[in-house]
């Protein structure tokens, strides 16, 4: 069986960077007497076949040995055509099974899988996984084997005018002489879980023909009658089962979904399913905005939707809030900011507020040009006006972020200013608290800071957290970034952790396991250049030494935000990666969680000047938007599950 690859990879004149096979096939002992080809991608034939066939011509009128002599160096010829053409290909032996890909330089690369005893006249279906720098392979749902090449995949793997052949290599490269069920190509994930665990996985289907989907084995569960004691089972294990009466209140585990079902006595109801895991990202919508934006608050207003508030750097526009439709974000309102910096959204009796970091201190500063002094703004949510109004204003000092928090029922403010005039880094940020008499908010505490550029409170058991963000003390970026603890109606020091330019703090939990990261933006040591490649750092809370340790470091670009969120049992950290020193268009990169590894890349997403991300869902779909510094954009990307 032959056919382009054209027909299986639409429009795509590459091969996936990561992929799996899945295989099911019979082989009897007597049949593999050399390797045989499941299948192979083959690349198109080249002059060389021509002048072989030129040189049989020339020799056809010369003697037997100059005929020999000719065929041999025919025989020679093809063989070296066929390895130059061979772009992919797996085969096995009695023992072995063989994957091969042309890898850089086009070089073929022969991976071998030892004690893959697939030759023994019984069905088995095998996985072959292609991530990252692993190639994994797993038969009959067995623990898997695993190599590590030299060089990985490539991600330039050409397949343009190539053909799949299955059940050899080439058109007589040889013949299968085995029975194939099933044999599917999985773009973009590890496609073991899609079949294991199982309760026949020797037989374990994924995408079995029509032809096949009845194919009679002895022992299988799924051709046999309900029988007296199936129906006494508890929970009963398979890919297919039919609800009847005679089920009723039985219980049904399916592996491939990874879920259990009741059933009532025609259909089965889902007690507990899988959840979404992250196959790949795609872009979503392209926002194009009035300015330069440094922070995005992605937030809902109960009865209007989701809102995105974005803070612009240029104050002629304005910052602009979004509301989300089925498309994308659509502008919703304008309002007026002064080289805003961030925004944050909070609820005090069911009341939506928002708050802005502004940093050019408004039409006042313009007019006294010395002037030290910034005002923040707080905006209500007006229900009858359908829209956000002054409600408060704050005096700051280039602030940076706002943090919003309840202890006890009260509800507090906390502003990071990061700077007084030009060069004074080293001044008090402020906690303001909710006064339910004036229904305002009032200075309650005051915390020395230096160039303070984020707050983030989080709980622990009965203990409240607030870490601060500080980038600068007017020297040096390596200062103490400060966590604090709420004692006695005030927050006092914890515990200090050395920073470099540290620009935000998100703390997470996975399990019972606490954690803090920091985005680290670069090392500066008086004149001395900046380093922007630098590690950012994620610590975890030990809980009996009260104390938060080194967990992982992450090398990473002037990170200016981090952003954490699950997807089902899956757990992910995007990291805003800025400048690098010479460009700001590079890389954020996505982190999947992986237990003892920590945190591994796993997406690398293209942005400009990267400020910020968010994670928001709507309608059970999943998104990312980012926002842009140093261009008038942002854009949202769509987290595609399976």
């Amino acid at each position: 069986m032959s056919f382009p690859s054209s027909q299986l990879l639409v429009d795509c004149d590459l091969f996936p960077t990561e992929f799996s096979f899945v295989v099911t096939l019979k082989v009897s002992r007597v049949a593999t007497k050399r390797n045989e080809y499941i299948f192979s991608l083959m690349g198109p034939r080249k002059a060389q076949k021509e002048s072989v066939e030129e040189k049989e011509e020339e020799t056809d009128t010369g003697n037997i040995f100059d005929r020999n002599k000719e065929r041999e160096t025919r025989k020679r010829l093809k063989s070296n055509e066929e390895h130059g053409r061979i772009i992919l290909g797996l085969r096995f032996s009695r023992k072995r099974l063989h994957f091969l890909y042309r890898g850089h330089g086009g070089v073929v690369e022969h991976l071998v899988f030892q004690g893959a005893r697939l030759a023994d006249n019984q069905w088995h279906t095998l996985v072959l996984a292609v991530s990252g720098p692993h190639v994994r392979l797993t038969v009959d749902c067995n623990s898997p084997l695993e190599i590590v090449p030299s060089r990985p995949f490539p991600s330039d793997l050409n397949i343009q005018g190539a053909r799949f052949h299955i059940g050899s290599r080439g058109r007589w490269k040889g013949l299968y002489s085995g029975l194939l069920r099933q044999l599917v190509l999985v773009p973009g994930s590890d496609a073991t879980h899609y079949v294991c665990p199982s309760s026949d996985p020797q037989l374990a289907a994924l995408s079995v023909p029509p032809l096949l989907s009845d194919l009679p084995v002895v022992g299988n569960d799924a051709d046999r009658h309900v029988t007296s004691y199936e129906t006494d089972e508890r929970v009963s294990v398979g890919l297919e089962r039919s609800c009847s009466e005679q089920l009723q209140g039985q219980l049904w585990f399916n592996p491939v979904k990874k879920g259990l079902y009741l059933c009532d006595g025609s259909v089965w109801i889902a007690v507990l399913e899988d959840h979404k895991r992250l196959d790949y990202v795609l872009e979503h919508q392209v926002l194009t905005t009035t300015s330069e934006t440094h922070d995005i608050e992605v937030f809902q207003v109960p009865g209007v939707g989701l809102m995105a508030a974005m803070a612009h750097r240029s104050p002629a526009s304005g910052s602009a809030v979004y509301l989300w439709r089925e498309t994308g974000f659509q502008l919703y309102q304008n309002i007026s900011t002064y080289e805003a910096l961030a925004w944050r959204h909070f609820s005090i009796d069911k009341k939506i507020y928002l708050v802005v970091s502004n940093s050019g201190g408004g039409p006042d500063k313009r007019l006294n040009k010395e002037s030290e002094t910034d005002f923040s703004v707080i905006y209500k949510w007006s229900k009858r006006r359908k829209k956000f109004v002054q409600f408060q204003t704050l005096q700051t000092h280039c602030a940076r972020d706002w943090e919003a928090f309840s202890i006890d029922r009260q509800t507090y403010l906390a502003v990071a200013n990061h700077r007084q005039g030009d060069n004074n880094h080293t001044i008090d940020s402020v906690i303001y608290k909710w006064n339910k008499l004036t229904k305002s908010f009032e200075v309650h505490q005051m915390l020395p800071t230096s160039g303070a550029y984020d707050w983030e409170f989080f709980t622990v058991g009965p203990y409240n957290f607030l870490v601060v963000a500080n980038a600068f003390d007017g020297v040096t970026t390596s200062v103490d970034s400060v966590i604090y603890v709420w004692i006695n109606e005030s927050f006092q020091v914890f515990q200090t952790i050395k920073t470099f330019c540290a620009t935000d703090w998100e703390m997470f939990q996975i399990g019972s396991r606490v954690f803090l990261v920091v985005a680290n933006g670069h090392r500066l040591q008086g004149k001395g250049p900046s380093q922007y490649a630098i590690n950012s750092t994620i610590y975890e809370l030990d809980m009996n030494g009260q104390v938060f340790v080194r967990f992982q470091d992450i090398v990473t670009y002037s990170a200016v935000d981090w952003e954490f969120f699950s997807l089902g049992e899956e757990y992910f950290l995007v990291v805003a990666n800025s400048f690098n020193g010479e460009s700001y268009s590079l890389n954020s990169i996505l982190y999947r969680w992986q237990g003892y590894e920590g945190f591994v890349p796993v997406h690398w997403l293209p942005t400009i000047g990267c400020s910020d991300w968010e994670f928001f869902s709507s309608r059970g779909e999943s998104y990312l938007i980012y926002s842009s510094a140093k261009a008038p954009l942002s854009k949202v990307f769509k987290l595609k599950t399976y």
